[in-house]
């Protein structure tokens, strides 16, 4: 860990820059008394940084943090105006259970740090998946040209715009730093996986619980267990934006639960407006983590407003009910028409049938992740409390919509209509609603937990057991909840992280001899050089990695009818002069030759047949290489 140690200060800015913007929005608008609303910190200092990093090109500034600032003042002045109008908290929380929360959340930040840091190896290692190659060149690029706004991002792949929560944190480490782009990509990983995620997850159950210190700390316990999330995310893609907006997700449905509790119009404001900033903020971290966040808000809406209907039996509570579900069902069935993927992009198979896959969500445990038993003892524990206490049923509520939607993408036939109509904007992907069951079954687990620690405590009450024993009991239970980040389904998804980020001489992406020369590259290249080769072997992380510029930055970019003529004849070079000319029209400098190994699809490497495998000649000059597939030539006499 002796690495990890000297990149210290960067995973502090990184732990700063998710602490500091969204506490001071909390305390200016509600005070510091409630621990569900400063666990919110984290997911609001994401939200305005990623508004700041889009406006701030707008008006000329670079990103950085005068941006972040005045956008922090900015919300926090709107949070003090409204604090004059709604007030403080009501029932302001006790030092005790404020100390407690504060202490479950740095146990889990340190347990899920150390666990992520192991994952990745060290902090120079980056994962080895398709996905990562416009990241990583994205992250460069946004340092170079001082904007983090979802248009420069997209500019990465060709595209109008990208949602941009990951990409404007973690070039705020890279560039207050000044580290690398990937120590600075694991050094805000590590933040949002270890402060953003448990942080968020613990707001969402003390919303639900009503501040109980024991569901804080059970919140943070579990928030350690289950591979589906967050380490599914480092493997799988890597898919680092949808990370962001799955670990702000439920943040933003604590805000929505704690709306559902205000009463006086000027509260109601103020909590509206909460959900609404919190959301923008998921969205800008991933469109299909809002969507995701509207499916589990309106199951918990529906749900609360149920229960209300059973338990009051008035006219208007029921009417309330239904004119809601009317007007979910709406803006639902139109926010999925408007974000459905298209064919080329939706055509993920699913892996099993149904009731392998009921039984994989029942459990939380999908891919085949071994469930881990404390985890399945408090699902089932959560369910059986819920049959009892009809009350509990809006907790349940988001993890019954969890278990369907992966149920239907990962068990119905690949053509079926209600498969196609569900979760298309999910690219029909079982791996991304596979994600979703953790944040939905840890409310579940949680109620289990309070109903057997509630049992648990009447039985010591009952046989008058002395002081100690209750200690013992506290701390034997403390240490199952906690247990569950070493289970059998954390594990296997940590290895395969770490798996991910290895270098090997079998790497997908970039084997240790191609990222040596790279390492090489900024020696032996000008800094205004210009260098071609396939993105397909890792080629183009020439930008990310060595600070050179590229022909192509990512696999699906828009080539010129240039460089697609390039990547298929450069090879002959020395014989075709047209290829010489091109060349020059395009101001190519080097080449880069990483072989034939594709990232993806080894059938897609002969669209560069041109710039693979080359071979020394009079235009050709073999500049340097490592190993027997990576080389650098200089193009010469053109």
């Amino acid at each position: 860990m002796d690495s990890w140690i000297s990149i210290f200060p960067s995973i502090l800015v990184a732990a700063l820059l998710l602490i500091i913007p969204g506490s001071i929005v909390m305390a200016a608008g509600w005070g510091v008394r409630n621990p569900s609303r400063w666990l919110l910190a984290p997911a609001i200092s994401v939200t305005i940084a990623a508004i700041a990093a889009t406006i701030a090109p707008l008006v000329g500034l670079r990103w950085g943090l005068i941006p972040l600032a005045i956008i922090t003042a900015v919300v926090a002045g709107i949070g003090l105006v409204l604090r004059r109008f709604a007030g403080g908290d009501d029932a302001p929380s006790s030092r005790g259970t404020l100390l407690t929360t504060a202490g479950a959340l740095a146990a889990a930040a340190g347990g899920l740090g150390l666990l992520f840091a192991r994952a990745f190896g060290g902090p120079e290692n980056i994962a080895q998946r398709f996905d990562n190659i416009v990241h990583l060149n994205a992250i460069a690029l946004a340092v170079k040209s001082g904007s983090a706004s979802p248009f420069q991002i997209g500019a990465t792949s060709d595209i109008g715009g990208y949602p941009n929560a990951w990409h404007a944190i973690t070039t705020l480490v890279v560039e207050l730093t000044g580290v690398s782009v990937p120590v600075g990509i694991n050094a805000a990983n590590l933040g949002f996986v270890a402060i953003l995620w448990p942080a968020s997850m613990m707001a969402l159950v003390g919303a639900m619980f009503h501040r109980r210190r024991a569901a804080y700390v059970a919140a943070a316990a579990l928030s350690t267990g289950f591979g589906a999330f967050p380490a599914l995310f480092l493997n799988w893609g890597v898919l680092y934006p949808n990370l962001v907006g799955y670990a702000m997700a439920p943040a933003g449905l604590a805000a929505v639960v704690l709306s559902l509790r205000e009463r006086r119009p000027a509260g109601v404001v103020r909590a509206v407006l909460l959900v609404v900033l919190l959301a923008g903020g998921v969205f800008l971290g991933h469109p299909n983590a809002f969507l995701a966040l509207l499916a589990f808000s309106a199951a918990t809406t529906l749900s609360t407003l149920l229960a209300r209907a059973i338990a009051g039996r008035s006219r208007r509570e029921w009417w309330t009910l239904a004119a809601s579900a009317a007007g979910f069902a709406v803006v639902c069935a139109a926010t999925w028409s408007i974000f459905r993927t298209s064919a080329e992009h939706s055509g993920w198979k699913p892996w099993q049938n149904l009731a392998q896959a009921f039984g994989e969500a029942a459990l939380a445990s999908p891919r085949g992740y071994t469930p881990t038993i404390v985890i399945a003892v408090l699902l089932v524990a959560g369910a059986v409390v819920a049959m009892r206490r009809p009350k509990s049923l809006p907790m349940l509520a988001p993890f019954a919509v969890a278990v369907l939607l992966f149920v239907v993408a990962s068990g119905l036939r690949i053509d079926h209509p209600l498969r196609e109509f569900l979760t298309n904007p999910w690219y029909n992907d079982s791996n991304r609603l596979a994600a979703l069951l953790p944040m939905a079954a840890i409310p579940v687990a949680v109620l289990g937990a309070m109903g057997i620690y509630d049992a648990g405590r009447r039985a010591l009450a009952r046989l008058s057991a002395p002081n100690w024993a209750r200690v013992v009991a506290l701390v034997v239970a403390l240490i199952a909840l906690f247990s569950v980040a070493v289970g059998p389904n954390v594990r296997i998804a940590i290895s395969q992280v770490h798996e991910a980020y290895a270098y090997t001489d079998d790497s997908i992406l970039l084997t240790a001899d191609e990222r040596a020369l790279l390492d090489r590259l900024p020696e032996e290249t000008t800094e205004d050089a210009l260098i071609i080769g396939s993105p397909r072997t890792g080629a183009s992380l020439a930008l990310a990695l060595s600070d050179r510029d590229v022909t192509q930055r990512h696999i699906f970019g828009s080539p010129s009818p240039e460089l697609v003529y390039l990547n298929s004849h450069l090879r002959n070079i020395d014989a075709d002069p047209a290829v010489c000319s091109t060349v020059d029209d395009l101001g190519i400098d080097y080449v880069l030759d990483f072989g034939r190994q594709d990232v993806m699809d080894q059938s897609q490497a002969v669209t560069y047949d041109g710039i693979q495998d080359l071979a020394p000649g009079q235009h050709l000059v073999l500049v340097d290489s490592e190993g027997p597939e990576a080389r650098l030539f200089r193009i010469e006499g053109c």
